[in-house]
């Protein structure tokens, strides 16, 4: 049995952990959360009863002989806990962003010699069946070369990023790391050796904004009967909607609400990506058109659904694969589990550093496009 450390026992965590735990191969010896009262209820809630609980990350990798250490913390500790586990040479599971800023992204890509095979990076998109199978489809050379990506990701559940501690970009490092870091991952994976080479952004904030007084909460609004986003009217529409949540139309929400980028790579080909996080309900989409020459394939994680289009036959290709979609990030998260204790037991990654790496620059520099209003070189 494979003894695993967690720093950072929150709901990301929780659910890994979940997967992690599912594989049989695992326990979880030891958690380092300062909050131990919501670490412990995690960790009870995946049945981890005798784990030993620390308040800070050094003490319990000290104390403790780990086989592998997962980080979960808050996005601006995640380079400072992969510089301490890298520190005492253990395999790595890295909660994304991976990094925030230009500087923490010099620090981690500074760990590469020694940690790019120990390291699983929390892309579970790239590790789903959906695009397992739309990279088979690729690979076949069905559709010819790649010659144009369109990628979206029109998000139904955002609220999230407005309401909560997620509005914080100082926390987050904005919504192009948050998300879309996952999307430019399975792109660049997907293009193989093409290389992107400049980026250009461009974000909005066009409705979750307003001059309500920062740090309001919903739970003291005297507009939460009529407000269309007050926890009392999405009841029908969310399980549990807690009290107590920031107003996202306040001074004080920060996150653009839509952002879009177009990604040149060497060979010439450019990627269209946009994400939003208005929609709702059945509006919510996540996938991509990849067109080559002899055809087209297009792909949503939300319907399940891969379609090629064959440019010169009177064909059309339709595969659902919602049956294999099972578990957690559309079965993502069950691979990267699997794929930890792989690289525990000494074997390869499925998402190493270096993907992270790669796509926190490309993020990063999308930020910066859209805040400066030019293309950036990679």
């Amino acid at each position: 049995m494979l003894n695993v450390g967690v720093i950072g026992y929150g709901v990301r965590m929780k659910t890994f952990v979940g997967a992690l735990l599912a594989t049989g191969k695992v326990r979880v010896a030891a958690v380092a959360d300062p909050d131990e009262k919501n670490a412990r209820a995690h960790a009870e809630a995946n049945g981890v009863t005798d784990a030993v609980f620390y308040a800070d990350a050094k003490t319990m990798l000290e104390n403790e002989r780990l086989d592998g250490v997962a980080v979960g913390t808050r996005c601006p500790l995640h380079t400072e806990m992969a510089e301490l586990v890298a520190s005492y040479g253990l395999p790595l599971f890295l909660e994304k962003p991976v990094c925030i800023t230009d500087e923490e992204l010099v620090r981690l890509s500074a760990l590469l010699p020694t940690m790019e095979k120990k390291t699983v990076i929390s892309f579970p998109l790239r590790a789903s069946f959906m695009y397992r199978r739309v990279k088979e489809i690729v690979d076949s050379g069905v559709l010819g070369d790649i010659a144009h990506v369109q990628a979206v990701n029109n998000v139904p559940y955002g609220r999230g990023y407005y309401h909560k501690w997620y509005r914080d970009e100082a926390q987050t490092g904005g919504l192009f790391l948050q998300k879309s870091t996952h999307d430019l991952d399975y792109i660049d994976h997907l293009l193989g050796d093409d290389r992107p080479v400049r980026i250009m952004a461009a974000k909005s904030k066009m409705v979750f904004r307003g001059n309500e007084p920062a740090g309001k909460k919903c739970a003291d609004c005297e507009k939460r009967d009529t407000c269309l986003e007050s926890p009392d009217n999405l009841k029908d529409f969310y399980a549990t909607v807690p009290a107590g949540e920031y107003c996202c139309f306040a001074e004080d929400t920060g996150c653009e609400d839509s952002g879009s980028c177009i990604v040149e790579y060497e060979s010439g080909l450019h990627v269209v990506y946009t994400q939003n996080f208005i929609v709702r309900r059945g509006a919510g989409k996540r996938g991509a058109r990849l067109v080559g020459f002899l055809g087209t394939l297009e792909f949503d994680w939300v319907s399940g659904i891969i379609t090629v289009y064959h440019h010169f036959e009177d064909k059309t290709d339709t595969y659902d694969i919602n049956a294999e979609q099972t578990g957690t990030h559309f079965g993502g998260d069950e691979v990267l589990a699997e794929s930890f204790v792989t690289v525990m037991e000494g074997g390869e990654s499925v998402a190493p550093l270096s993907s992270g790496i790669e796509s926190a620059r490309l993020c990063l520099a999308a930020r910066r496009s859209a805040t400066e209003h030019r293309m950036i070189s990679l």
